[in-house]
């Protein structure tokens, strides 16, 4: 069976072995070499390509018999698509590419409105644009010239721990993995900075790469800046350091041009940070290592040692590490509330697939399938893409995830710390100071700036708007923010949630962007 490129995104690290399998000159650019490989491997493996690529990818081939369209097994690039009235499928790595055929609607999905009040972002197959659908990690489609389309699921996370294996050993296979990995994420003539927090993980990925200069993010307010943590360990590995000041006024400024960017609405409020440290990354390279996955394949989350206690009542509220209104809220806020939509209902089949499981593993599973895709890999994609930066996730592969899929929760969760093996790998290369650093997450002082009446204007506008008025019943957000302002600082997620799907929506469906990024939407 042959194919065509038709749409493309991704980096294969795996190129050289595949060159060499495929008869394929490795000499030639990139691009055309890539093309190559998803060419040549789906004549030669159909449907199963996937199981033969490393990297992150999503792309579409033209076929004898219609379409074929693949993600990757984590979703790290994103791949949409839509059934126009006259049974065409329209689609894309961008919804932008979608909006801009014949044929599209513009329509809103507002059902997934109680999906992102619960949730921050958009979780599930389904987006905020009515038929516009993600094809989600580890599946592929086919589109047959018949009108057919058939979806399947080549891969899913399987755990099986195994526990005749010590701490060193799960340590030394992560390292030693990792160190066959990193060479694959960089070609001879590229060259790469590498994001840098005080974190164990951008730090183990600087650690054990050839960047010559770290990239951070910081604030004037000492409370929230990371960036003195990430300067020492650069100055450490006798790396060059570069930070990037963000100020309420940049981050505010921001914010239309992360959701349009974005496509859908995201209430990550590091998203926006991120966002301008690609800008600043963008003006000295094009290519940058960041240090997303370890978390959630290892257990780096401070709510994973809840686990236990949780138990078996998991399956029955843990949708993910973000779960920010309740039902009986968004019943009382919303003016069409469905109680049929639930994002309980995302994540029973993992719960199925994990019975049995302890409970870690259920919660990391939780986290894999909806989370990295819904937020984490989708605000990397989206960012760097609108500033032509290319961001590369060494930890991030299949090989990576393989070692965690086998450990047992106590190398990943103790009393004492979180991320137990891994940050016992990174200490290999790195001082147990820094390896061992409790985790404090991406700081954003959002909590303190949304109460700011110098900063917080277009948040009061936007929850009186006429926009407002047509989802919301506006006394209820109203006395939210009221309560906030009034002291209760745990509120700032619930303002910045609805804030965000209101600054995106009057973007998408009121054409209210600002005037540098005006274009149809």
């Amino acid at each position: 069976m042959k194919g065509i490129i038709l749409k493309y995104q991704g980096h294969i690290r795996n190129w050289k072995s595949l060159c060499d399998e495929l008869e394929i000159d490795k000499t030639i650019r990139r691009e055309r070499r890539e093309y190559e490989i998803i060419e040549k491997g789906y004549e030669k493996w159909g449907n199963s390509i996937a199981e033969h690529l490393y990297g992150m990818f999503a792309f579409c081939l033209l076929t004898d018999n219609g379409l074929f369209a693949l993600r990757d097994h984590f979703g790290t690039v994103p791949f949409y698509y839509y059934v126009t009235d006259d049974k065409r499928l329209l689609f894309g790595n961008t919804i932008h590419e979608i909006m801009e055929e014949s044929g599209f609607v513009k329509e809103l999905n507002e059902k997934m409105l109680q999906i992102y009040l619960t949730l921050t972002y958009v979780g599930g197959e389904d987006t905020f644009f009515k038929g516009v659908k993600k094809l989600m990690p580890g599946h592929w489609l086919e589109y047959k010239n018949d009108g057919e389309l058939k979806i399947e699921r080549y891969w899913k996370p399987d755990f099986k721990p195994d526990t005749t294996r010590s701490l060193e050993d799960w340590a030394d296979e992560i390292h030693d993995t990792l160190q066959t990995i990193m060479p694959e994420v960089l070609d001879d003539n590229e060259t790469a900075e590498s994001f840098l927090s005080g974190g164990v993980d951008s730090s183990y990925v600087l650690a054990m790469s050839k960047a010559k200069r770290a990239d951070s993010c910081g604030y004037d307010d000492e409370r929230f800046d990371e960036s003195p943590l990430a300067e020492k360990t650069a100055e450490l590995l006798g790396v060059e350091f570069s930070r990037s000041v963000i100020t309420p006024e940049m981050y505010f400024e921001a914010v239309p041009y992360v959701m349009y960017n974005m496509e859908q609405p995201l209430a990550d409020a590091s998203a926006i940070v991120f966002a301008l440290g690609c800008k600043a990354t963008a003006e000295h390279t094009k290519i940058c290592y960041s240090g997303e996955g370890s978390d959630e394949f290892f257990g780096g989350y401070n709510m994973y040692r809840n686990a236990e206690r949780y138990g078996d009542n998991l399956k029955n509220f843990y949708v993910g590490n973000t779960n920010i209104m309740k039902e009986e809220e968004k019943q009382r806020i919303l003016k069409n509330y469905d109680p049929d939509v639930l994002p309980i209902n995302l994540v029973k089949y993992i719960y199925e697939e994990t019975e049995g499981l302890d409970p870690l593993t259920k919660m990391s599973d939780v986290d894999i399938q909806l989370w990295l895709e819904g937020d984490i890999y989708l605000n990397v994609n989206k960012m760097s893409t609108a500033v032509g930066l290319e961001i590369r996730m060494p930890l991030t592969d299949r090989r990576i995830f393989d070692i965690a899929s086998r450990m047992p929760s106590e190398y990943k969760v103790n009393d004492v710390t979180n991320k137990v093996a891994f940050r016992t790998a990174a200490a290999k290369v790195l001082p147990e100071e820094i390896a061992f650093r409790k985790k404090l997450g991406f700081i954003v002082p959002i909590r303190i700036w949304l109460a700011d009446d110098r900063y917080n204007a277009d948040v009061r506008a936007k929850f009186q708007s006429e926009s407002a008025a047509k989802f919301f019943n506006v006394d209820e957000i109203q006395a939210i923010f009221d309560d906030y302002i009034g002291g209760n600082s745990d509120n700032w997620r619930k303002i910045w949630t609805i804030y965000t799907f209101l600054v995106w929506y009057d973007i998408y469906f009121n054409n209210r962007l600002p005037q540098k990024l005006k274009r149809t939407v």
